[in-house]
């Protein structure tokens, strides 16, 4: 997958080239990359098959309500942009086209986006998009607009249709309802995906090693990113090439920290070593139970140690 920035009329890339081409285009936030996002892009990489075009995603960084709300009422991330762009990669579309999105782009008209950024810049042919899309200024393009300006410009638009989960709706919002009550395993049927948790290793105070479950703690590079609810969490990570089971805990770490800023680390079963510095994506599956404040270190190891044989069931 190329990765193509695009900030006020300029072009960055990963060192390939990047020119005006036929593609089928889809267009969206895409927060999450759940469900309802996939079976867009599905269609959309099929009719680039069919065609024997490119498949582009073209997406925005930061997210477009960061921005025309003024920051308000922005709910928090379910992807940070390094992991949209990860999940995008493992779809395996061809190009993921970046827009930095700030108050001039906001302002810009549908039409101008359609005319002067799509079609002249990328080279779409056909669009595809979800039923209740919208674009440009104030999401004033409907796709009974884009159907309108196809016929003008000359390519096709394709819809489709809404998709549901046992009746209900897939959207972010309900992810992000999921994820607050701590039911990861729903939230990842809606998902497609293990909900991810990335950041980079930095020191803690290494009490987790005196207790015999030596921790990585993780810090995110944005604050954006939507934590699930405080608590125990079995998860997948994956190092130098190997993956790996791993006891999450999100939360204040009461026993141990008597109530300080919420901590994200993890004890990774079969794991030796430094990782300081690196970068790890952990993958959630299931939580196991909420976090405590127990009496004594001794009764908090012994705890640990029955999380750690709950981590059986999820090694392959």
């Amino acid at each position: 997958m190329q990765v193509v920035r695009y900030h006020n009329g300029t072009l960055a890339t990963d060192g390939c080239p990047f020119a005006p081409a036929p593609s089928v285009v889809t267009v969206g936030s895409y927060d999450g990359v759940h469900m309802g996002h996939r079976k867009i892009i599905a269609r959309m990489q099929e009719s680039a098959r069919e065609q024997g075009w490119r498949s582009v995603v073209v997406t925005f960084d930061p997210h477009p309500r960061k921005v025309v709300k003024d920051g308000e009422g922005v709910p928090g991330l379910l992807t940070l942009p390094e992991e949209k762009e990860r999940l995008l990669g493992e779809l395996g579309i061809d190009i993921l086209f970046v827009i930095s999105f700030d108050e001039e782009f906001a302002r810009r008209s549908s039409e101008w986006f359609i005319d002067e950024l799509l079609v002249a810049v990328i080279g779409a042919r056909r669009m595809v998009i979800g039923y209740d899309h919208g674009f440009g200024s104030g999401r004033k393009g409907s796709r009974d607009t884009l159907k309108a300006m196809a016929e003008r410009d000359g390519f096709t638009v394709e819809v489709v249709e809404e998709v549901r989960l046992q009746s209900q709706h897939f959207s972010s919002t309900r992810i992000r309802s999921l994820l607050s009550e701590g039911r990861v395993r729903e939230a990842n049927l809606f998902l497609g995906a293990s909900y991810m948790v990335s950041g980079e290793v930095v020191h803690g105070r290494a009490l987790g090693r005196k207790l015999g479950f030596p921790t990585v703690n993780l810090a995110l590079s944005s604050q954006e990113k939507l934590l699930p609810k405080s608590g125990v969490y079995a998860s997948l990570v994956e190092v130098d090439g190997v993956e790996r089971v791993a006891m999450m805990n999100i939360g204040q770490r009461p026993t141990l920290d008597d109530g300080r800023p919420v901590t994200i680390e993890a004890h990774i079963l079969g794991h030796e070593g430094d990782l300081y510095g690196r970068n790890l994506v952990f993958r959630l599956l299931e939580r196991l139970r909420d976090e405590e404040r127990f009496p004594s270190l001794e009764a908090l190891r012994a705890q640990l140690e029955e999380d750690k044989k709950m981590m059986e069931k999820f090694r392959k």
